[in-house]
């Protein structure tokens, strides 16, 4: 598998960045289309929004968010292999608004792609 990065949206985009993959249901607050002119946006592959919406990004929450995220990425092989054909491709960048770094659905993602 060819390099798989994580990245805050907000972060400017880096040499290395490869192909940049947005992976949020929502679009990022106070950015414009034209200021990810070069992102895809994969919204299908993120968690549902009612998962999302019970998450909230409560710490406290996020050992069954994982698993419950995971088992949704299980359930959607088609979305997954999508973006399984960019990372063979070359590096790919993973795009997340949230603020926590450790605890978000990029990271969930990311593992996933790893272990398969």
């Amino acid at each position: 598998m060819a390099k798989l990065l994580l990245k805050r949206v907000y972060e400017p985009r880096a040499r290395g960045d490869g192909t940049r993959v947005l992976v949020d249901r929502l679009w990022p607050r106070g950015l414009s289309k034209e200021d990810l002119a070069d992102v895809i946006w994969l919204k299908a592959i993120a968690p549902s929004t009612a998962l999302r919406q019970w998450f909230g990004h409560e710490p406290s929450r996020w050992s069954v968010f994982y698993a419950r995220y995971w088992a949704e990425l299980e359930a959607m092989p088609q979305t997954v292999e999508q973006l399984r054909q960019l990372v063979q491709k070359g590096p790919v960048t993973l795009l997340y608004s949230a603020r926590d770094p450790e605890q978000n659905q990029a990271v969930v993602l990311r593992d996933f792609l790893k272990a398969r």
